[in-house]
């Protein structure tokens, strides 16, 4: 009621302002704590706006890793809740940890345990959660000279890279722990490797051809194999379609336009019938016809077609004997 009686007071001040100054503004200045109604409860519509600005990478494996949480995931036995992605932002060449929590001290462990084979990133790309945005991250990092940068979180494009990744690594880990979904955490390692081994088409090769030089020699798990490539069979189409059906709107948009202007110097058409005595419109230009008739005929109309286009017959005068044409270029006898 309270909040009623406000409003209903804010009129009864508005309207007394509109009397007085014959224009409807409030007496009192704009208070940004209560900000506009309309704003906050509407959703932004037509384009969204945004402009990609790619990090720029330099052509070396291993020298900028995105990192990235998933999860929480189904809980285990073993208390795993999540999977940290670790991926080369060249090679796309991908790592994937179970972890118990999203705490640093186990990005932190896994990043260790990949200095000890790899060696250290020269970046690391994260998003400005509080597991990568701490000071022990940073007193991670610090020492060993890796630049830390972070994205906004919520935004995919920001670290688009990974976060498409996720979308594979959980509808293919869904359908495999269907069955059991307490034990999705034992299919990790056995995902990672086909991951790796399967041809991107963002690089024409796969991420372990990129980062080491030649094919993995494996005996894949084809079922494994089979629902990542349908994922990204699924994702390549799906982005085909939304590029056709962005590209479908644009024509539309453009032929209405068109059409508008066309209209702006035309009128209705007259609608003939079979046996009218018609003239139709010289479209044979040449020597010497420049003081010749623009019209020839008398022709009969002997057959109507579609979107405004009849066959006409003619008698014995100059012109030819058949012909097709269109209504724009007839009129009446």
């Amino acid at each position: 009621m309270s909040r009623i009686s406000s409003a209903a007071a804010e009129i009864r001040e508005m309207t007394s302002s509109t009397e007085s100054t014959g224009s409807l503004t409030p007496v009192s200045p704009f208070d940004p704590s209560r900000g506009s109604p309309g704003m906050t409860a509407s959703k932004q519509q037509g384009k969204q706006e945004g402009e990609l600005h790619p990090i720029p990478k330099v052509e070396l494996s291993l020298d900028t890793y995105d990192v990235d949480h998933l999860g929480p995931l189904e809980n285990t036995n073993k208390n795993y809740k999540h999977i940290i992605c670790v991926m080369d932002s060249f090679t796309k060449f991908a790592w994937l940890y179970p972890t118990k929590s999203t705490f640093s001290q186990e990005v932190i462990s896994k990043l260790e345990l990949q200095k000890s084979v790899f060696g250290n990133p020269r970046r690391i790309i994260s998003d400005k959660s509080s597991t990568c945005n701490s000071k022990e991250f940073d007193d991670f990092c610090s020492p060993e000279s890796i630049q830390h940068l972070s994205v906004a979180t919520g935004l995919p494009r920001a670290n688009g890279q990974v976060e498409r990744l996720n979308s594979t690594i959980i509808a293919v880990i869904f359908k495999l722990s269907k069955v059991d979904p307490t034990k999705w955490f034992k299919f990790v390692p056995e995902l990672q490797r086909i991951l790796n081994s399967t041809y991107q088409r963002s690089i024409n090769l796969t991420p372990f051809e990129v980062l080491v030089g030649v094919k993995m020699r494996d005996k894949s798990d084809l079922k494994i194999r089979e629902l990542i490539e349908k994922e990204i069979r699924s994702y390549f189409q799906e982005s085909r379609e939304n590029l056709r059906k962005g590209a479908k709107q644009q024509i539309l948009k453009v032929q209405e336009s068109n059409r508008k202007t066309y209209y702006l110097r035309r009128k209705p058409l007259n609608k003939y019938k079979i046996n009218d005595i018609v003239a139709i419109k010289r479209t044979q230009h040449g020597p010497g016809l420049k003081f010749k008739f623009k019209f020839l005929g008398p022709y009969k109309i002997t057959k109507i077609k579609p979107n405004d286009t009849y066959d006409v017959k003619i008698g014995f005068i100059e012109g030819p004997v058949h012909t097709s044409t269109c209504a724009e270029y007839l009129k009446p006898w």
